[in-house]
């Protein structure tokens, strides 16, 4: 066997190593809704939104400042304020106030198109020109959340749902600048960038809340707002950002698929909600549909 030979299969194996990376980002990430709605039984909305993001910032900062990272060059930046403000700041907020009115099950179904937003997003990004199935699919992933949302609300939108279609907009943008950059520079360094740039914003937010909104620290609140801080709003990024690197945007975005399956067994076994008929039905609904938008891709 010659040297050609034998590193024949490296590209197979990184390929491979990368989808298992940004699988365990989507099954880190599949808790957030649970861990965010445990949060809310001791903290107000704002409050866990701004302490979430302190909290991941403490953390970030820690490890850059521990490896001596320098600052990004100035043609990231503008990359980097976008993750900042669709993943840190964007998406923890909006997701946050919907939860509040939601049930953990409804919201996970919702956000269920992000595939397809990030998919789209990443088109428009990088100029690449899917075929005509790609978009049968992914018009057809819209529909049946967009059918769901308003089947639950009885025909009309809540506000809920709002909260969560712009959450699904600006989180597709940050997962779309965050996969890019991760190809110049470490998808850990990426995220911890992100969330030290929020950290005026998010450190703000606490300030002003804290004493607006009552804090009640059961077991609870503080296992869920830990959880999101360190798994939601870091750990799972670094896996997640990663992995995109290693296998694109587009097809990373994919393996989020499996996240609104995972959510709602975990609405289940960790919250004790009870899924109406139509849940698994879109969930399943809106599976299909992504399934043929990456088999269009290929």
């Amino acid at each position: 066997m010659s040297a050609q030979d034998s590193a024949t299969p490296a590209p197979w194996i990184a390929a491979r190593h990368g989808a298992t990376l940004a699988a365990l980002g989507v099954l880190g990430f599949s808790f957030t809704f649970p861990a965010t709605s445990w949060a809310l039984d001791g903290f107000g909305p704002w409050t866990a939104t701004g302490l979430r993001g302190v909290l991941a910032a403490l953390v970030a900062g820690t490890c850059l400042a521990a490896g001596r990272v320098p600052v990004p060059e100035r043609r990231h930046w503008p990359g980097l304020l976008t993750v900042a403000a669709g993943c840190v700041i964007g998406f923890p907020l909006l997701t946050t106030l919907a939860l509040r009115t939601s049930s953990t099950a409804h919201s996970a179904v919702v956000i269920g198109v992000l595939p397809l937003a990030t998919a789209a997003v990443s088109v428009v990004r990088t100029g690449e020109r899917p075929p005509r199935p790609f978009w049968y699919g992914a018009v057809g992933g819209a529909a049946a959340v967009i059918g769901f949302a308003l089947e639950q609300s009885h025909g009309a939108p809540t506000v809920a749902d709002l909260y969560l279609f712009a959450a699904l907009l600006v989180c597709a943008a940050g997962y779309t600048e965050g996969g890019r950059l991760a190809r110049h520079m470490p998808g850990w360094q990426v995220i911890a960038w992100g969330v030290v740039a929020a950290l005026p914003i998010t450190a703000a937010a606490a300030f002003l809340a804290l004493p607006a909104e009552p804090v009640h620290l059961t077991g609870k609140a503080v296992v869920g707002m830990l959880y999101v801080a360190a798994v939601s709003q870091f750990g799972g990024f670094v896996l997640w950002y990663r992995g995109m690197a290693a296998i694109g945007v587009a097809r990373a975005s994919q393996l989020q698929l499996s996240q609104p399956l995972l959510t709602l067994l975990w609405s289940v076994l960790l919250m004790g909600e009870h899924l109406s008929p139509m849940t698994p039905v879109a969930a399943l609904a809106v599976l299909l549909c992504v399934v043929s938008t990456q088999r269009a891709r290929a």
